[in-house]
């Protein structure tokens, strides 16, 4: 009779890492225990925290391994790369090691609990070179049972070690962080992930595209057992060819229902181009492809938040990218200002919220896509209040410069230009206000009483554009509308003199007769160029 086939482990628990070059993302941490393990600079307490999957527990039972390691020959000491073959590593990665104890505190949470631990620290370990104490979700104890437990954390027998793993830190009081060595695991970058699932594919004699491992390490969001728990979907759900099955990128997005990259870029265009109906069109597609309506308001936040780093100068170019992808992001980013990308996150991340809390979620997401087409262009309070003030209408076209008794400013006492606008200002006192104009501010456009404006130094007395604007109107009789603008400007007058003056300095020093008195004089220099009049 032949033996019963060994039950299926998931690939999640199949693949913990076995040792440390094996713990994948953590570096920085891997680095400080074997240097402390090499110096005998150990800790009686370890505190590993850090998002579910990341590796805690595991890291934890390595610790373990690598404290009560004795090598294939029996005479080995700590070690950062436990052997694996010892009988205290077997038994502690089996979870049966009678030294190492694994207590999950979620459901140990009582005072009577730890009082069992502190009562059992007296006693040296039967086998292993220390006793061990893993404690799991550690914040989950109560309040009792951490103050019960912080005298013998502070000062535990030397052959006893704690090991402590939460992902809620915050939780766990700081009496007792203060008594432990602390590591905060990092999530594991898409990269990584993507690159660790090829090889668990290629072990698994399965057959994955890149794309598919990538769209996997994404929505694992930095987390490996997650991930794996995906692709151990994704291996099931794909079909079986002649061959091995293979996991393709289009079954991910159906499985995860996920919308590919390019539906949610042409989703945004249509919202940028303000086309309701294709923009309705297009959500009711990717609904009735199995895309989720709250994974398309995810992809739009991802999208809008990609172009808004592309704006502030950031490389975002990542191997999953496509040349479509960085072609779009770098235009978008080249159209639209910061002011419209803030206006346009806010209001996608409220949709986002409301789809997620919604009865109806597609019919709240067409809400939701058609608010921001038809708010995300709309101008800010402050330039509402501006137009409101000055007589824009609805159109956005000024009252024909009205003034405020109804009758029209004559454009022709308007300055005409922007060192009129300053000499305007010194006649009527406001000599800060033409200091700043003159010195840290650059022309955009010029077309009064439209000026659009780029401050090279923000004015320490509130909103310059706005008073600017009330002041100018108050010596011309017609309501301005003065902006600032993130667009390029002309050098301010300030940089335009010595610009001007820095040519005339260098063609003096070029003429003839200058060349030679520095030549008979090597040590001179020319002070100042002065205008004289006959």
């Amino acid at each position: 009779m032949s033996d019963s086939p060994q039950p299926y482990r998931v690939l999640a628990r199949k693949y913990r890492p076995r040792s440390f070059k094996e713990l994948i993302g953590q570096d920085a941490m891997v680095q400080t225990l074997g240097n402390a393990i090499r110096r005998g600079r150990l800790a009686h307490a370890f505190l590993m925290t850090g998002v579910r999957g990341v590796g805690k527990t595991s890291t934890a039972r390595l610790i373990a391994k690598a404290l009560n390691c004795v090598g294939p020959d029996g005479q080995g000491g700590p070690t950062i790369d436990p052997c694996g073959i010892c009988e205290p590593c077997v038994a502690i990665a089996e979870g049966r090691h009678i030294d190492v104890v694994e207590m999950d505190a979620a459901s140990h949470t009582g005072v009577d609990d730890v009082r069992e631990i502190i009562e059992a620290v007296r006693y040296a370990a039967v086998s292993a070179r220390y006793k061990i104490y893993i404690i799991d979700e550690v914040h989950m104890l109560s309040k009792n049972a951490f103050n019960a437990l912080l005298k013998t954390l502070e000062e535990p027998p030397a052959h006893v070690k704690f090991l402590f793993a939460t992902t809620e830190v915050n939780k766990v009081p700081v009496t007792v962080l203060s008594r432990c060595q602390r590591f905060d695991l990092r999530r594991i970058s898409a990269e990584l992930l993507a690159a660790h699932f090829a090889h668990v594919v290629e072990a698994e004699s399965v057959a994955a595209e890149p794309d598919a491992l990538t769209l996997i390490a994404q929505a694992a969001e930095g987390s490996a057992r997650d991930g794996l728990s995906i692709l151990d979907q994704a291996i099931a759900h794909a079909e079986m060819g002649e061959g091995a099955p293979t996991v393709t990128a289009d079954q991910v997005r159906d499985m995860l229902g996920l919308s590919d990259r390019g539906s949610v870029r042409r989703l945004l265009g249509l919202l940028l181009a303000g086309d309701s109906g294709a923009l309705l069109g297009a959500v009711r597609d990717q609904y009735a492809l199995g895309v989720e309506p709250l994974a398309l308001m995810r992809g739009l936040m991802e999208l809008v938040h990609a172009v808004t780093l592309v704006k502030a100068g950031r490389d975002i170019a990542s191997p999953g990218q496509s040349a479509e992808e960085r072609e779009a992001l770098a235009e978008w980013a080249s159209q639209l200002g910061f002011a419209p990308l803030h206006r346009l996150w806010q209001l996608v991340l409220k949709g986002h919220d409301e789809v997620a809390g919604a009865v109806l979620p597609i019919e709240s997401c067409e809400m939701a896509l058609l608010r921001v087409m038809h708010a995300a262009t709309m101008p800010d309070p402050g330039e509402i209040a501006r137009m409101l003030r000055d007589g824009v209408a609805a159109g956005g076209q000024a009252g024909a410069g009205a003034a405020p008794g109804g009758s029209s400013g004559p454009a022709s006492n308007l300055p005409a230009t922007i060192e009129a606008v300053i000499e305007l200002l010194w006649e009527r006192k406001k000599g800060q206000m033409a200091d700043h104009l003159h010195d840290c501010v650059g022309l955009v456009s010029f077309a009064p009483p439209i000026v659009e404006l780029r401050l090279t130094r923000p004015w320490a007395m509130g909103d310059f554009c706005r008073q600017l604007a009330d002041e100018l109107k108050a010596a011309t009789g017609a309501s301005w509308r003065i902006s600032q603008s993130d667009g390029p400007a002309q050098p301010t007058i300030l940089e335009q003199d010595q610009q001007r003056q820095a040519s005339e300095r260098a063609a003096i020093l070029e003429t003839p007769v200058v060349k030679a008195a520095m030549t008979a004089f090597p040590d001179a220099d020319l002070d100042r160029v002065e205008q004289w009049s006959a």
